[in-house]
């Protein structure tokens, strides 16, 4: 819940500054010469290069919650089974084991959204972050049934 609340603020305050940007891009464009036109524009695509990554963004935790909603439902989350130091960070050579497992069984199943997003979870843990969205994408194409990029 606290990540929900986290995303949704950090959203408004992204909304709030694009809007803001989008002010000052406008009113360069209406002081109307060549130079102050131009930093308009410029400033205007900000705005909406930011807004387009904001929906991006949303629309791919919605469908991995989507996604993880209805493996929830079916028993098939991951267990937490990862061990952790004192201070609470995970183990990287237990990460690294569990990887493995969903790995392998994703290399079984290649073609099963479930075994996609729990490997996921697993890039995730072991702090690989660009393979982990990137497994996640997979696991939604699967899902919905559309054609997985190689």
């Amino acid at each position: 819940m606290a990540a929900k609340i986290t995303y949704a603020v950090t959203a408004a305050v992204l909304v709030v500054y694009f809007v803001l940007v989008g002010s000052r891009g406008v009113m360069l464009i209406q002081h109307g010469t060549l130079l102050t036109v131009t930093f308009g524009v410029a400033v205007l695509i900000l705005p909406v290069i930011g807004v387009w990554f904001l929906w991006k963004n949303t629309q791919f935790v919605q469908r991995a919650n989507r996604l993880a909603t209805e493996l929830d439902a079916e028993g098939g989350l991951p267990v937490d089974e990862l061990a952790r130091t004192p201070a609470g960070r995970i183990d990287r050579d237990s990460a690294d084991e569990v990887f493995a497992r969903r790995k392998a069984e994703t290399e079984d199943s290649p073609d099963d959204w479930r075994s996609w997003f729990r490997l996921a979870i697993a890039y995730h843990d072991a702090r690989d972050t660009p393979r982990a969205r990137k497994a996640m994408q997979h696991a939604i194409a699967l899902h919905d049934g559309k054609p997985v990029r190689a």
